[in-house]
């Protein structure tokens, strides 16, 4: 149950845990199951994955912000949302173990809907040194999909009907669909939304947030989760300021009081220099990890 909206999955067994640090040196703590009927499931050639599990920067921001929300101040709603977001967390990692067998970089993009998303992946694809696919997330239609396999990338849709976020196991029922061994970095293109995305940690190694101008000054001060979730955040839409009331300079202040030291890049999408520091920057990251 996404402790916003309601939206839900099943399962939970026993675990154990234990913790670990990666190569970008995120702190992560593993969850062994002792019970895996539930959390058993095949895959291609008939064999069988045990579900694994740890707990995101981001699930923690969700169990320290539950009580500000009364209607879910009650420990039994407390409980369920802690086993949804264990369980999350299981397929989260094993979703990760894909993508590191296959040496591929996976990176969630969020951001509220119209902030650039698509398009940034768009102006990528004939700039970036690197292949990459995409698995996209919308509560319908395979537009987003459908623009991006049109300039030549590999992209998997998944509708989430009215799950206003994709979770661990909407990303790796797009993974049988999408080709890893081929690719350098896998984008995972979450639905629009700037508060239940960063509560749902999907796999991926790197979180990259974009606001855009003409969405006001006051979205990052608005949803701190989302941004303290960030490695990168993407200020977009930027040859629009003259038109708007916008203190970038102050908005990138307000980013940094949230998460000191993270990456802030200014992007006009029109403008392929702007496109290409994206580019080299995750193209940075990806070298550090190999």
């Amino acid at each position: 149950m996404c402790k916003d909206c309601g939206c839900s999955f099943t399962g939970h067994n026993h675990q154990h845990e234990h913790t670990h640090v990666d190569e970008f040196g995120r702190e992560y703590t593993h969850v062994h199951d002792h019970e895996h009927d539930a959390g058993e499931h095949a895959h291609d050639g008939g064999h069988h994955h045990h579900d694994h599990g740890e707990h995101s920067h981001a699930h923690q921001a969700a169990h320290e912000t539950l009580h500000h929300n009364p209607q879910l101040n009650d420990t039994k709603t407390i409980a369920v949302i802690k086993k949804i977001l264990d369980k999350n967390d299981q397929e989260a990692y094993h979703n990760r173990e894909h993508f590191n067998e296959h040496g591929v970089l996976a990176i969630n993009l969020m951001s509220s809907p119209g902030s650039g998303k698509t398009t940034l992946l768009e102006k990528m694809a004939p700039l970036a040194p690197f292949k990459y696919g995409v698995i996209e997330g919308d509560l319908e239609t395979s537009r987003d999909a459908d623009r991006l396999i049109a300039v030549g990338v590999e992209a998997v849709q998944i509708q989430t009907g009215s799950a206003c976020h994709l979770d661990a196991f909407m990303v790796h029922k797009g993974l049988h669909d999408l080709r890893l061994a081929p690719l350098d970095v896998c984008f995972i293109e979450n639905v629009g939304n700037l508060v239940c995305p960063a509560s749902y940690d999907v796999g991926s190694h790197l979180n990259i947030v974009l606001v855009s101008v003409p969405e006001g000054e006051d979205k990052i001060a608005k949803y701190p989760v989302m941004f303290r979730s960030a490695d990168l955040i993407l200020i977009t839409k930027t040859d629009l300021l003259p038109y708007f009331k916008y203190d970038i300079e102050r908005e990138k202040a307000e980013a940094r009081k949230i998460k000191p030291g993270v990456d802030i890049l200014e992007v006009n999408m029109n403008d392929d220099e702007s496109v290409k520091k994206v580019i080299d920057w995750i193209e940075f990251k990806r070298k550090m990890r190999s």
